[in-house]
């Protein structure tokens, strides 16, 4: 199933897609973070069942899927090709680049992203998103996949001059309000095909930017659950970005930053389409 937070006609909520409808199930938990928590998904199809029409999904407002999650983890350079695409002659890492954001930075399908007036370095980077269905600390690779819950799409913005700002984070770089985007759904773990053979696009006004497979991942989708459960408890709901392939603008020369009017579209098949604007924020 296909589960996603809106709003519309004044309140916010959440449901599943039916059609080109979404069904509220609102009235069975508070969120869709809550549902996961309460492992009711087998209530909520109940209740996506027996439910009438909802509203449009055009007339809707997309908002991220997770209300607030516990935890939004991004992996950094975990395609092979990205990482050769760094040019520094390094080999390829043991252990996974690790960084995080916060809520405020993501917007929804639909949504505008913001370029800040501090820099005109706003970058996109497209990515497949582990959403944690069951909490689990020192996960084995082995029962890993017993621990997703589905999966959605990332624009991972980037202001990248804001990323050297200090020695040994890009912490600053990656949490500008509205930078980067999510959703526009969760589609459930039972719905996507094998893990290590899924797709993923970047276009920019319809222009082909990134193009990868999560094959090519030096670090999967199980070794990633396995080793952030390592070190910290995984809860549901929590967010786990999966890395980008190569294409980034920033890997032009010159580099091909955002400007206002810009489209962004990420795309992953059995996935979604996760599609949003470039704007400058106003102050």
């Amino acid at each position: 199933m296909k589960f996603l937070s809106f709003a519309h006609a004044g309140r916010q909520s959440w449901g599943a897609v039916r059609g080109d409808r979404v069904v509220d199930l609102g009235d069975t938990f508070r969120s869709l973070r809550h549902m996961i928590a309460s492992d009711g998904t087998a209530q909520a199809i109940a209740a996506f069942e027996k439910g009438g029409e909802g509203p449009v999904l055009s007339e809707i407002t997309y908002l991220p899927p997770i209300a607030k999650p516990d935890k939004i983890l991004c992996i950094g350079v975990n395609y092979r090709n990205r990482n050769a695409e760094y040019k520094d002659g390094s080999g390829e890492p043991s252990y996974p680049s690790l960084f995080m954001r916060t809520p405020a930075s993501l917007t929804g399908h639909g949504g505008a992203l913001f370029r800040p007036p501090e820099s005109e370095q706003l970058d996109y980077e497209g990515e497949i998103v582990i959403v944690i269905g069951k909490a689990g600390r020192r996960i084995s690779e082995a029962s890993a996949e017993d621990h997703i819950f589905g999966l959605t799409l990332m624009n991972e913005g980037t202001i990248r001059d804001w990323l050297r700002h200090g020695k040994f984070n890009v912490t600053q770089g990656k949490n500008f309000a509205s930078s980067g985007a999510i959703g526009p759904w969760v589609v459930t773990r039972d719905e996507v095909g094998p893990l290590d053979d899924l797709e993923i696009i970047t276009r920019v006004n319809g222009e082909e930017r990134q193009h990868g497979y999560t094959r090519d991942l030096m670090f999967s989708f199980r070794y990633i659950v396995s080793y952030l459960s390592t070190f910290m408890e995984l809860l549901p709901g929590d967010i786990v970005a999966t890395g980008t392939p190569p294409g980034a603008g920033a890997r032009f020369d010159p580099p091909r930053w955002l400007a206002p009017g810009d489209v962004v579209e990420v795309s992953a098949p059995g996935v979604g389409i996760l599609n949003n604007q470039v704007e400058d924020e106003a102050v």
